[in-house]
């Protein structure tokens, strides 16, 4: 066959296969570890990535409670929540939240970076975020 001749095989959604994945946070710099799960999630790491489907993996993140980030940025950087009443925004620091639920800091930031279309919801909820090393999906990585 010619190279002009030659076409690759579409992706179809049935041959889709979702790998899993278990990233350890501990010590490490969430603006560094984020775009690792999002490149998980959404699949580009993939020979068969294409923008129009989902073939993204499972990600699991454990020991969230360990995580850091650079600079003065534990008091500086705050997260708002509005209700859309009079008074109801709320703000907590990062510190703060790290301690109240370590698992939110991760999944707000892989919520901020990954693309507002129509698969963000169905990748989001492929990212597991555990605040230590024992999650439930043990039986998910024995195989490797």
């Amino acid at each position: 066959m010619n190279k002009l001749t030659q076409s690759t095989k579409p992706t179809k959604e049935k041959n889709v296969v979702r790998n899993w994945h278990l990233i350890d946070a501990s010590g490490k710099v969430l603006g560094r570890l984020v775009p690792q799960i999002i490149k998980l999630v959404q699949g580009k790491h993939k020979t068969s990535y294409v923008p129009n489907m989902d073939v993204g993996d499972y990600v699991v993140v454990i020991n969230a409670s360990e995580i850091v980030i650079t600079g003065k940025k534990a008091l500086q950087k705050e997260y708002t929540n509005y209700s859309g009443y009079p008074g109801g925004l709320k703000k907590i620091n990062f510190e703060d939240l790290l301690k109240k639920d370590s698992r939110e800091v991760i999944k707000r930031a892989v919520s901020g970076m990954l693309a507002k279309n129509k698969f963000r919801s169905d990748r989001l909820n492929r990212v597991n975020v555990f605040p230590r090393a024992t999650h439930p999906f043990t039986s998910k990585f024995i195989n490797k």
